[in-house]
């Protein structure tokens, strides 16, 4: 599904964006799910005009899960991934490098939620015997919820994950009982409990909700490329920097409103207030300036390894999955 916004929202570069659009570069980046609220820097760079002002033409293309973006950058259909920064590390378990340039959040913005049917579901070693939704199969849900799970005592064998993507989808496999619990991120949690079809059982959307639950800071949302891309188009990844780091300084300067009030009207599933609420809970997921939260791949790699055995088995090169060169160039250019 590919969902362009071209149309800048600040007038007053209007003529800049005008110039450089006669010889933009183009730039294709997948998003695992563009309407969640973790991925809203890629949506709200492109209509603030910051790409456009650095003479990029850049197309934001969108599927269900993150796993599935990652293909598509693998495939080559696209040069980039708004996704999460764990598969950086289970890429290059597998051999593949790839690499976050600008690292989005510091949490994963994430929520194990429990249908309103199952009252009986209190913990989670509670999810014994129960269909558990993620976005996808080797998902970052999936990843997340397999360490709760064997942080919890449980077998992944005790539970049976089911891929359910995000909204309406996941919605009505809760409504429908095919699956009694299920990972998801804003707007999504906010429309379940509103109508109260399902409660939280774990947050993840702070960073002490986070801490509690894996045991650390967890950076999650990031634009990440093959390394071997990026070693080649470096004065490229620099204007995508700039721009995602103005983004960055725009969420922290101001209010889940005024953001809000960029985004398509699609986003608000029809209850604006709610978005609006649900972004001014969770903005603080956000990073200030583009940078690698310290101490965060070492919290990842080791929730990694908890679960993958390729991880575990395997010397990462943890320096090799990010990169500050760009955006510390771009902060320094403020």
């Amino acid at each position: 599904m590919a969902l362009r916004f071209a149309t800048p929202a600040v007038a007053a570069i209007v003529g800049v964006l005008s110039l450089a659009c006669a010889h933009a570069e183009d730039v294709s980046i997948m998003i695992g799910g563009i309407e969640k609220q973790i991925y809203l820097p890629a949506v709200l760079a492109q209509k603030l005009g910051y790409f456009e002002a650095e003479g990029l033409n850049v197309s934001l293309l969108s599927e269900p899960a993150g796993v599935e973006a990652a293909d598509e950058m693998l495939a080559g259909a696209v040069q980039g991934v708004i996704g999460f920064y764990d598969h950086n590390i289970d890429l290059q378990a597998l051999g593949k490098y790839t690499e976050s340039v600008v690292q989005l959040s510091r949490v994963p913005g994430e929520v194990e939620l429990i249908s309103a049917a199952h009252p009986e579901i209190r913990s989670v070693r509670d999810l014994a015997g129960k269909r558990v939704g993620v976005t996808g199969l080797g998902s970052s849900t999936d990843f997340l919820t397999e360490y709760l799970l064997i942080r919890s005592g449980l077998k992944l064998s005790d539970v049976t994950p089911v891929p359910v993507g995000a909204g309406d989808t996941l919605i009505a496999a809760m409504q429908h009982d095919q699956v009694q619990a299920a990972m998801t991120t804003e707007p999504t949690v906010s429309r379940l409990l509103s109508t109260k079809q399902a409660r939280i059982l774990i947050d993840m959307r702070d960073v002490a909700g986070t801490t509690a639950a894996l045991g650390g800071i967890y950076p999650a949302a990031c634009l990440y490329m093959e390394t071997a891309w990026v070693n080649t188009h470096k004065e490229t990844i620099q204007k995508l920097a700039n721009a995602f780091v103005k983004t960055m300084r725009y969420i922290n300067g101001h209010t889940a409103v005024e953001i809000a009030a960029l985004m398509p009207a699609a986003f608000y599933v029809g209850d604006r207030a709610m978005y609006v609420e649900a972004l001014a809970r969770g903005k603080g997921m956000f990073t200030e300036d583009g940078r690698m939260p310290i101490g965060g791949p070492e919290n990842v790699l080791a929730v990694l390894s908890t679960i993958k055995s390729r991880v575990h088995d395997k010397p990462i090169d943890l320096s090799a999955t990010y990169t500050t060169v760009f955006v510390d160039a771009a902060n320094a250019n403020r």
